[in-house]
């Protein structure tokens, strides 16, 4: 089964520079896909249910935590982890089982991202951190 990773920013280099960061696990069958705000990344993952999201706080039409939130209560979506990458040094209150399964704070450590990803696809890769 094709694992898949739905990355969802507002900022194009943000989306181009975990694109490049991730672009090894493509070699491994991965799938990569990006949306550029909050509703269309919602409308992506109901339509791919990525096995990994990362996702933005801050988003035009609809903000990271609404679309975390509506993610985690699709029954749907159980199967979906989900990561919010932001620039906020706290992380906001959500309601147990509405929140990410984790934060990363940008700027992020590509290696950090790159074996958070391999981990939670259950992927194998020769590198050390």
């Amino acid at each position: 089964m094709t694992k898949r990773i739905l990355i969802v920013d507002d900022e194009n280099y943000i989306r181009l520079l975990l694109h490049r960061t991730l672009e090894e696990l493509e070699l491994e069958g991965v799938e990569i896909h990006f949306a550029e705000d909050g509703e269309a990344g919602l409308a992506q993952a109901r339509a791919l249910h990525p096995d990994l999201l990362l996702l933005d706080v801050m988003m035009p039409r609809m903000n990271g935590i609404d679309v975390c939130r509506a993610i985690r209560r699709d029954p749907e979506m159980v199967g979906t982890h989900i990561v919010i990458l932001t620039a906020k040094g706290q992380a906001p209150d959500m309601a147990p089982g509405d929140g990410p399964h984790e934060y990363l704070t940008k700027p992020f450590d590509p290696d950090q991202i790159v074996a958070r990803a391999a981990e939670v696809l259950g992927i194998d890769l020769d590198f050390e951190i």
